[in-house]
């Protein structure tokens, strides 16, 4: 990873829009502060179109793409995703969804059993495509137990992934990266090329990894370098601050950089 007054200025200037997380990327502690929120104007207000992509669930996007500057949100790690017109975008035909809720229901008991001590995200009831345990937000569960709870997700043949919060648990197939290149393409006509070169990505976490991978402009808050472990491929560039103040830090570096001539 490198800092980022090492971000080349043709890098910034070729980029046609953001992408970027929530949790303890954008928001710090779930908390929204006014500089990472006016970094979000800056960025809206030079020209780049805006897309959250978030592990949070479709109900947090449904509120949110109505009242900050971004063009879409995609949500519960790129399975569903919203538009300011409010219309919701579920690629799986309602009857399967409610096969797989169905399953996902009988896995949540068999996770209490198994890891009692677990307890459910508090906005698991806003979620359509998959279920969540709160494993850093208001509750702490310790590594062992967490590994628990994803040896019973694979158990019942579904696929688990973990922010700095939650621990998710889906029969979906999307990631991050497949749901934000959907998105783009059916949005901005982005190609799957345009999509990964000329989008960039801010994330923090391990459910942002297919992101990392994917996207060639990467960047991390500072938080990221304790993340490490749970990423194929790090960020290629990473901030001094931590979260907010970091997703800020890196819009300036980008608005920055596009100026130079």
């Amino acid at each position: 990873m490198r800092p980022l007054d090492q971000l080349p200025a043709e890098i910034a200037q070729s980029l046609v829009g953001i992408l970027f997380d929530l949790d303890d990327t954008f928001l710090s502690h779930g908390v929204l502060e006014l500089e990472a929120y006016e970094a979000l104007w800056d960025l809206h207000d030079a020209g780049l179109p805006l897309v959250v992509v978030t592990g949070r669930p479709s109900g947090w996007g449904e509120v949110i793409v109505r009242q900050w500057p971004i063009d879409a949100a995609i949500t519960e790690n790129g399975a569903v995703w919203m538009t300011r017109d409010a219309s919701v975008m579920d690629t799986c035909p309602l009857e399967l969804r409610k096969e797989r809720k169905k399953k996902l229901d009988e896995l949540v008991i068999e996770v209490s059993k198994r890891v009692p001590e677990a307890k459910l995200a508090d906005d698991v009831h806003l979620r359509r495509s998959d279920v969540t345990w709160d494993i850093g937000e208001r509750e702490r569960l310790p590594p062992d137990r967490i590994r628990a709870i994803a040896s019973c997700i694979e158990n019942a043949g579904a696929r688990w992934t973990a922010s700095s919060v939650h621990l998710h648990a889906t029969y979906d197939s999307a990631d991050k990266a497949s749901g934000a290149v959907r998105v783009l393409a059916t949005l901005k006509g982005q190609d799957v090329g345009s999509a990964l070169s000329r989008w960039a990505f801010i994330g923090d976490s391990g459910n942002d990894r297919a992101c990392f991978a994917a996207f060639h402009a990467t960047f991390g808050v500072a938080n990221v370098r304790s993340r490490m472990a749970s990423l194929s491929l790090p960020p290629r560039w990473v901030s001094r601050a931590e979260m907010g103040k970091g997703f800020a830090e890196i819009s300036r570096a980008i608005l920055a950089a596009r100026e130079l001539e």
